[in-house]
């Protein structure tokens, strides 16, 4: 449950402090900047337009992807922008949509047990190599735990194992999920990176396993089955690698929790128990005495999708840089609804965020340029994994050290006006300043993330910066309510959750109550107003685990931070 609004605003400042500053004397320069025009006809035409069926879900690499790039482009032209690209408009990003099909059953065999588990239903899986066949025969399973190996946290699930040819079958989130507080080896309650999927396997690739098989739950995963089928089916989209690139297993998957109970009581195992003692420093890998086999075929097809970048040059700084980043992506045609509608839409995730970028830019342009140069940044294939942020952030148009910070938004939920507005990973730098200024501004407040164990902080496209070392803010709607507080914000949340997130049913609505976004983007023009308008260069707070990155990169330049 959220926390009363006297503890959100003792968090604010708890944040604060931990910048080693003095509330008052931050010596931070955050200078007042009065409420902008921000278009609401501006959000409902750019939504209702993206999440259109003309779009088809807005897939990278298809006829959607063309409409959306045009239509970016048009509106970031109109709105008084720039080219952000050297004279384009556009990023490169080059990607390989890897599709598989026919696909075998997973059979799991050994001590006595032999069966088939049937793909979609009973478990999902893909390649991220290009391969015209996937095939995995008789791969001894180990069970892994949470599949982390950490050794500044003396941490290591594969210590001792040689995992070659093997298939690590792993579990959602991190060892200390399920506690109350924040406390504990991987932050309590609050996952951590090395609790996200991306990670485990990676991790199960770096160890040479030739398979990873995620064990789905729904609590710890934050989504229930229905999103795993949906996301994990039809086309995936991986960045293109390069000769020296990471290894990678054959194949990754997930299958339901209840088959994977199953699996490990044919070994002869407690599930229980197993889950209990993988929790525990110093857990050893259990070998499962069981082998999986599956194969199925793979139409590769590779090709550039596309970042949209438009600026709004600064007047005394342009070559300092503030970021506001939304992911113009969903999922194309997916896993069909009751009625037969395909087409997974993506109105709420993320056309809103991306008509956000609009508005945004439109409004910063009216009022004419800000000190620095504002950014604004619609980048592809989020869903696959945050690939066009990433590949910005390897390749930055505008280098990373002389990026000021920036401003994620990533899937508005239209739920009319609240109280508060929800802080993703809140007292991690020196935004949480800017924020608190502009929440006065406006009479609002904070409230940490209801759902810390979820891990949203590393599940959006501001992670991309961050982890080299860019200040991000991710705020999301409040769920303090004017009309039906904080129960009412709970339930529409859980509702968008359970029967829209990610599925066909995620459109367009011509009733939405929009009172609650407009004011959330008053915020957010406030913000990037601020920095914008700003001198200084805000750090991640002492102890942040991007500290390190920001004080190197800001050591080694010329100019800038």
């Amino acid at each position: 449950m959220r926390n009363s609004l006297t503890a959100a605003a003792a968090l604010l400042l708890a944040a604060c402090n931990a910048g080693g500053d003095e509330p008052g004397t931050t010596g931070l320069d955050i200078p007042d900047i009065a409420a902008a025009d921000i278009s609401e006809a501006t959000m409902k035409e750019v939504t209702e337009a993206l999440s259109s069926d003309e779009f088809e879900g807005r897939m990278p690499g298809s006829i959607g992807e063309e409409k959306t790039v045009a239509l970016l482009t048009d509106r970031f032209k109109a709105a008084g922008l720039q080219p952000g690209n050297n004279g384009s408009w556009v990023q490169k990003v080059p990607l390989v949509e890897i599709t598989g099909k026919d696909y075998a059953p997973l059979t799991i065999s050994g001590k006595g047990f032999d069966k088939a588990f049937e793909y979609s239903t009973d478990w999902v899986g893909v390649t991220y190599r290009e391969d015209a066949r996937t095939t995995l025969a008789d791969s001894e399973l180990v069970f892994v735990g949470y599949g982390i190996n950490a050794p500044e946290k003396g941490w290591n699930d594969y210590e001792g194992l040689d995992m070659t040819g093997k298939t690590a079958v792993i579990l959602v989130n991190d060892p200390d999920f399920g506690t109350e507080g924040l406390d504990g080896p991987f932050n309590g309650k609050a996952m951590t990176y090395y609790g996200r999927w991306t990670y485990k396997y990676e991790e199960a690739a770096r160890q040479g396993a030739a398979g990873a098989i995620i064990i789905h739950d729904t609590e710890p995963a934050s989504y229930g089955w229905n999103v795993v089928e949906s996301s994990w089916s039809g086309p995936q989209a991986y960045a293109q690698r390069g000769t020296d690139a990471p290894p990678l297993t054959r194949m990754n998957g997930w299958v339901q929790n209840e088959i994977g109970k199953e699996i490990l009581k044919a070994a002869g195992q407690d599930p229980a128990k197993l889950f209990a003692n993988a929790k525990k420093k110093g857990f050893k890998a259990v070998p499962l005495g069981l082998k999986a086999s599956t194969s199925f075929s793979n139409d590769i097809r590779k090709f550039e999708s596309q970042n949209v970048i438009g600026i709004l040059p600064g007047s005394e700084a342009p070559e300092e840089y503030v970021i506001h980043t939304a992911h113009w992506d969903h999922l194309g045609r997916c896993t069909p609804a009751p009625d037969g509608d395909d087409i997974c839409n993506g109105a709420v995730d993320n056309a809103t965020g991306t008509a956000a970028l609009v508005a945004l830019a439109e409004a910063h342009a009216k009022i004419g340029p800000a000190r620095r140069t504002l950014v604004f940044l619609a980048v592809t294939a989020e869903e696959s994994g945050l690939l066009g942020a990433d590949y910005y952030a390897a390749n930055p148009v505008f280098p990373l050290d002389k990026t000021v910070g920036g401003i994620n938004m990533d899937a508005f939920l239209i739920a009319g006006p609240s109280k508060d507005v929800t802080v993703v990973g809140p007292g991690k730098s020196q935004l949480d300043q800017f924020l608190e200024a502009a929440l006065t501004a406006d009479g609002r407040v904070a409230t940490p993330n209801p759902n810390p164990e979820a891990g949203y902080y590393y599940r959006s496209d501001h992670f991309a910066f961050a982890k080299r070392g860019v200040p991000m803010l991710y705020i999301d709607g409040g769920e303090d309510l004017v009309d039906g507080g904080k129960e009412a914000g709970a339930a529409l949340a859980l509702d968008y959750r359970e029967n829209r997130y990610h599925g066909p049913k995620d459109e367009y609505d011509p009733n939405w109550d929009w009172s609650g976004v407009m004011a959330d983007l008053q915020l957010m023009y406030r913000i990037g107003r601020m920095l914008g308008m700003s001198t200084s260069w805000p750090n991640w707070n002492e102890g942040d685990e991007f500290k390190a990155t920001r004080d190197e990169n800001c050591a080694s330049a010329d100019t800038g931070c």
